[in-house]
């Protein structure tokens, strides 16, 4: 069974990395969901506001939002009981990376699409 990722910060502009993180999990077998409220689908695949409108479990979320947007969404993600946040570069902060370990989130500062074994920058 394949893990299922949500994308925070989606986009439907295939050269921000909301978009590619979209598509290179896809293509890992990952199953994705988009989400962002400014949007009502990305690559096809209709987008929800929140995590917490998702009615699965989802296992992890990656975040391409800006750190204050991420520092808020802490709670949801809470709640959603997500078990891996990914803060990709320029979505991280000193202060929403902290709040994350306080809440006690397992909280990975680095690029996830790296860490699937893709390039940002092939995509």
């Amino acid at each position: 069974m394949s893990k299922t990722v949500a994308v925070v910060g989606a986009s439907s502009d295939r050269q921000k990395f909301g978009n590619k993180a979209l598509r290179a999990f896809k293509a890992e077998g990952y199953r994705v969901i988009p989400i962002n409220p400014n949007e009502r689908e990305v690559e096809g695949m209709a987008t929800y506001a929140s995590v917490l409108e998702v009615p699965e479990r989802i296992d992890m979320a990656t975040l391409y939002v800006q750190p204050d947007v991420g520092l808020r969404l802490l709670p949801e993600f809470e709640q959603k009981q997500i078990g891996e946040i990914w803060v990709n570069p320029g979505a991280d902060s000193p202060e929403l990376l902290t709040e994350a370990r306080r809440r006690k989130l397992n909280v990975i500062a680095g690029c996830s699409i790296v860490g699937i074994g893709r390039d940002p920058y092939a995509l």
